[in-house]
């Protein structure tokens, strides 16, 4: 759910800070060395960089793996979480987001090589009822094509089918994709998408017999010995980060650091990002990687075969300018290949991708020429430590040059935060509060159905206000408020929830023809994509 800053404000996932003074006092640094092998990362240079960062952007507590050669450190800094003086430690876990997907990846690769499946088939002949809005998209999707990110779907089109929660199974998720519009072309480019992680999760427990949980549990964590690591995201343990973010005010990454009090939940989205993982027990995770799958000289989690499958670049991501103060990393090739994209870092090639959920962002970061790899996670959205500390650790294990990577994203966020709060004041003043609505609020109470989403029911509350709620969303209910005309604007009841303008279109008859939504702040997550919403009434009061 992560973006580089280059592409556009908008698409950039959840910076934000806490009180550098609180970090400097809570900075905890632990070292565990696996091997008595040179590393060229120094432990107090990573130390000194990650405390500055950590300062400059107010994170509460990150864990880090290094592996280089047969080196494998683990390095973890902060607290749990704020108000707690408990430290993150080498088997803290966190979630990873995203970075589940390259898990997702590897159970399909291992069913390939058990001779159960081709990255070739048809999703359609292994998973009977599988449909895409599209009839040619449905007939001839292979099992690479759900991998890919080139399936015609916008931009995390679809998210709001499990995000933040939802009451779903991820059969009836499954079904429902069949009623997501495309925004182009069945393998027309990239938009990164999260649902069809989900469809191919439901095409490992089709061809393997068992739960996507049960089989990377079975066949990848337990022979890794990853013995902290959770496949659900809401399992709790007492060595867990909590989760932060910076949501006090309109614009979130813009004010203090708190605890979340709303977390993902739920497991229908946990092939596409619901892993919880220690910074010990990425080590192995990574050194299977480097390793092409080979977990020791008698066994294999994936064959070669397969590792490089995983690797190959298959949809070319577009690339736009970074920022002038971090243009040093912008990358000439940007491809996805297989739960990994594949770029190029400084003119040496990369295997990298990054996760994020509401209240935590990870990255990982494979250099095949150097026999190295790194994992980084935060228990909070600060993508300014995260990026910072990614450039660095890539600059120490490359012999590079390095520039100020924390002063580089700090300007760069900083503008970005600046610009998002102007963009809202800027409307507020041209707002006509006093025109409209053009019905009767009773007018508006009734259920509203989206073809994807499902229903949303419009009533009243003691006050006689609008009220919302996503029927398929638990928790996630609140009032309206008149914005002008026929828009209103959310006030959602659960906390940390993106506020939405809602937006009715009314017939020549005066009645409501539609429905529509869109996020109130201009760097709200990609994954709150209101906008893909066209509710139509299903039955509206008079």
């Amino acid at each position: 759910m992560i973006r580089r800053p280059g592409e556009n404000a908008a698409s950039r996932t959840l910076p934000g800070r806490w009180r550098p003074a609180a970090c400097a006092a809570l900075l905890v640094s632990w070292c565990a060395v696996a091997s008595a092998s040179p590393s060229s990362v120094s432990t107090p240079e990573l130390d000194a960089f990650a405390h500055k960062a950590m300062q400059t952007f107010d994170t509460p507590g990150m864990a880090v793996t290094i592996v280089d050669g047969d080196t494998v450190t683990t390095h973890a800094y902060g607290v749990r979480k704020l108000g707690d003086a408990s430290p993150v430690d080498a088997h803290t876990i966190f979630p990873i987001g995203s970075n589940t997907k390259a898990f997702t990846s590897a159970a399909l690769a291992i069913l390939v090589d058990q001779g159960k499946l081709r990255w070739d088939d048809r999703v359609v002949d292994k998973l009977p009822g599988f449909r895409m809005y599209d009839a040619y998209a449905s007939s001839e999707m292979t099992v690479t094509d759900l991998l890919v990110h080139r399936s015609g779907l916008g931009l995390g089109e679809g998210d709001l089918m499990m995000f933040p929660t939802s009451d779903r199974t991820r059969a009836q998720l499954v079904h429902d994709i069949r009623y997501l519009k495309p925004a182009r072309s069945f393998r027309g480019g990239y938009d990164y998408d999260n649902v069809l992680y989900i469809v191919a999760g439901a095409l490992v427990e089709a061809v393997s017999g068992q739960r996507w949980e049960d089989f990377v549990q079975q066949q990848i964590l337990d022979p890794l010995q990853m013995h902290d690591t959770q496949v659900s995201i809401d399992t709790r343990t007492g060595d867990q980060a909590s989760l932060h973010a910076k949501n006090t005010t309109a614009v979130r990454g813009v004010g203090q650091q708190s605890v979340l009090k709303t977390v993902m939940t739920g497991q229908v989205f946990a092939p596409a990002g619901a892993l919880q993982v220690s910074a010990t027990d990425m080590g192995p995770w990574l050194r299977l990687q480097l390793d092409s799958g080979q977990l020791d000289k008698s066994k294999r989690i994936f064959s070669e075969a397969a590792a490089k499958a995983l690797w190959t670049p298959q949809t070319l991501i577009p690339i736009s300018a970074l920022p002038e103060p971090v243009a040093l990393a912008q990358p000439q090739f940007e491809a996805y290949a297989l739960g990994f994209e594949v770029q190029d870092y400084r003119a040496h090639k990369i295997i990298t991708h990054l996760g994020g959920v509401l209240g935590g962002v990870s990255a990982v970061v494979i250099i095949p020429e150097k026999h190295a790899a790194f994992a980084i996670m935060l228990n909070s959205e600060d993508v300014g430590t995260l990026f910072a500390v990614r450039e660095h650790l890539l600059d120490s294990l490359l012999g590079l040059p390095s520039p100020d990577w924390i002063a580089g994203y700090k300007q760069v966020f900083d503008g970005i935060n600046a610009e998002a709060v102007a963009a809202l004041k800027s409307p507020a003043k041209a707002t006509h509060a006093a025109r409209g609505p053009s019905l009767p609020l009773s007018d508006y109470v009734g259920v509203y159905r989206d073809p994807w989403y499902g229903t949303a029911t419009l009533g009243r509350d003691g006050k006689g206000a609008l009220t919302l709620s996503f029927d398929h969303s638990p928790g996630m209910h609140g009032t309206l408020e008149h914005v002008q005309y026929d828009t209103f604007r959310t006030h959602w009841a659960m906390p940390d929830v993106e506020d939405a303008y809602v937006t009715f279109a009314l017939k020549p008859d005066g009645s409501i023809d539609q429905m529509t939504m869109k996020a109130i702040s201009p760097i709200a997550d990609f994954s709150w994509d209101y906008q893909d919403l066209r509710f139509t009434p299903v039955h509206v009061s008079k």
